[in-house]
């Protein structure tokens, strides 16, 4: 079956191989083994189902999470000739009931329904006359009550599969989870620990950069002129501050929607069509935007504040390069973006050991923001995996001089000693700074050796400069809403004389990519069968497809099937279009094909 598995993959969905782990998790499904697979976005989780979906009887219920993410999947494999549909709130009782009928009959093979649909005893009674023989689930994360989005719902899919009368294949697929949080999946699903496939978190084209100390607004509106003809993802903590940033896009004549819990259903379906279209470039956001959006030509993603912890912002920023073409993951930061979260923690009815759980990711999200050492690498330590420095990302490639802080660290953490590693940051940068804070007299700090020793800085620099020195493991906080810092033994290394601190010392707007003369023209002729079609341009060939059409200049329908991402049914569809697009441009430049780039 698996040499099936790679026609389908072939003449199917237009790729010579499989990617990292893809044959692996068929391997198991083929062979009717419950699998948890853990690939990181747009490592081709889908296809992980879909194909197994081709080949097993019966019908694949795929549980999936947002609506956008059903219609996408569904346009996809409609133009790919795979039969599929979606049942959701979008539809009427009448259209759910005729397309379970359809099922029934064998017209679909999959089908994707949201884990809400499952609260209906009438929708699981319908479901049991289905021959289902696989089930994916899609953001399996969601299932566990220590990822990052928890939802109550998917606990209904492990009561649902238990009620089936034959007992389908289980998938569960998610691109964040913890080792915590994988384990949790398998324990909630009955799946053994050796059913777990994972080819690691790492997506070598996306590169990180995390922008501080320097005005947001300027950087921003820079950045996005440099790469106006991009499309992106800008995502800010409120609902507020979407419609701020958005209002002053607009006055400056970019092209923005936008998106938040607070604005009408309709416009913010309308918007999100809009963007997944190509019609705006640019999104400001919230969280409540982006999770399963399916646009894979979403060059950058921006992060205006601080996200809650690194699983949200890995997946948000993720949303970035799902081609695998050259993308960027931006996060401008500001230590006060920190009070949010916080408040948010302390006011939600979690118990105490979830609140502290998300209190130390918190912590470790700022620590994020502080490492001089690799971006990618820091995020890969907190999924459990070791990895070298990328290379790529805004601390490897840091071209600034390193300025040594030794003595200053030297300050902060006789300080923090001297204090007998009992207070936070800032009543730490108010003692180094000699504040007249009346706590400060009232503790006796005024009268120890390092009050005021750094009363020539601002407390904005001193907390900047601590923050660094925690990320970099000089101090280990605890957690809490107000977490002390305690020194570790690298600390003790630059007391005592053996160890040199350096610390980098405004970052300048780039723009992210030069497309050429025939990409552009591929991209306008693909936007106008998209509206022909009524379906996302990149539904018809993804920004990576165009960009080897670039390089390899096929001149025949023979070639265009080399190129990923063309299969035979979009070959038939679309094939002769594309292959004219290329003559013309070689024909009107007066060029030999391979010059025209």
């Amino acid at each position: 079956m698996l040499q099936k598995a790679k026609t389908i993959l072939k003449d199917t969905f237009g790729y010579d191989s499989f990617r990292d782990g893809q044959e692996d998790i068929l391997k198991r499904l083929l062979d009717k083994k419950d699998t948890v697979g853990i690939m990181p976005t747009g490592g081709g989780k889908s296809l992980c189902y879909q194909i197994p979906a081709m080949i097993f009887p019966g019908i694949t219920l795929v549980v999936s999470p947002l609506i956008s993410l059903m219609k996408d999947q569904v346009d996809a494999l409609d133009q790919e000739g795979v039969s599929a549909t979606f049942i959701n709130s979008s539809l009427s009782a009448g259209e759910v009931q005729e397309r379970l009928n359809g099922a029934a009959n064998g017209y679909y093979k999959l089908i994707y329904i949201a884990p809400e649909r499952l609260e209906s005893p009438l929708f699981s009674r319908l479901l049991h006359k289905l021959p289902i023989s696989l089930i994916a689930i899609d953001e399996a994360h969601c299932i566990s009550q220590w990822g990052h989005d928890f939802r109550p719902s998917y606990l209904l899919i492990q009561q649902m599969i238990a009620r089936l009368e034959y007992q389908p294949v289980i998938i569960a697929l998610t691109a964040t989870a913890t080792p915590e949080v994988a384990q949790d999946i398998c324990e909630r699903l009955e799946i053994t620990q050796d059913g777990i496939v994972t080819t690691g978190f790492g997506r070598n084209n996306l590169s990180f950069r995390v922008i501080k100390g320097q005005s947001r607004d300027p950087f921003l509106e820079s950045y996005i002129k440099s790469n106006e003809s991009q499309s992106g993802i800008i995502y800010a903590a409120t609902r507020k501050e979407v419609e701020r940033i958005y209002n002053r896009l607009i006055k400056k004549g970019l092209s923005v929607g936008r998106y938040h819990a607070g604005m009408p259903e309709q416009e913010r379906n309308d918007n999100q069509e809009q963007f997944l279209y190509d019609d705006i470039t640019i999104m400001i956001a919230t969280s409540a935007f982006g999770m399963g959006i399916n646009k894979s030509n979403v060059r950058y993603v921006i992060h205006y504040h601080l996200p809650k912890n690194i699983e949200a912002y890995y997946q948000e920023a993720g949303r970035a390069g799902r081609d695998g073409v050259d993308s960027e993951c931006i996060l401008l930061y500001s230590p006060q973006d920190v009070r949010l979260p916080k408040f948010f923690i302390e006011e939600s009815d979690m118990d105490p050991e979830r609140k502290k759980h998300e209190y130390e990711k918190l912590q470790q999200m700022v620590g994020y923001c502080h490492t001089e050492s690799c971006l990618r690498q820091y995020i890969l330590k907190y999924f459990g995996e070791q990895a070298e420095g990328c290379g790529y990302c805004s601390n490897c490639t840091d071209q600034r001089q390193s300025v040594n802080v030794t003595r200053e660290a030297q300050m902060v953490f006789s300080c923090i000693k001297r204090m007998k590693e009992r207070f936070g940051k800032t009543f730490i940068a108010k003692v180094l700074t000699g504040s007249s804070d009346s706590k400060i007299k009232q503790f006796g700090f005024d009268q120890i050796s390092t009050y005021g020793i750094m009363k020539g800085q601002t407390q904005k620099h001193v907390i900047e400069l601590i923050d660094f020195l925690t990320a970099e493991g000089y101090m280990a906080p605890t957690n809490g809403s107000y977490p002390v810092l305690t020194l570790t033994h690298k600390a003790a290394e630059v007391i005592f004389g053996n160890k040199d601190v350096l610390k980098k010392e405004q970052v300048q707007a780039e723009q992210l990519v030069v497309e050429g003369e025939l990409f552009e023209r591929l991209r306008a002729l693909r936007k106008h069968l998209a509206e022909t079609e009524k379906v996302p341009p990149f539904v018809i060939f993804s920004d990576a497809t165009l960009h080897e059409m670039c390089v390899q200049l096929p001149i025949s329908e023979e070639a265009l099937l080399n190129v990923k991402g063309v299969g035979q049914r979009k070959l038939e569809l679309y094939g002769a279009d594309f292959l004219a697009e290329i003559a013309a441009a070689c024909k009107e430049n007066d060029m030999p094909l391979e010059k025209v780039l």
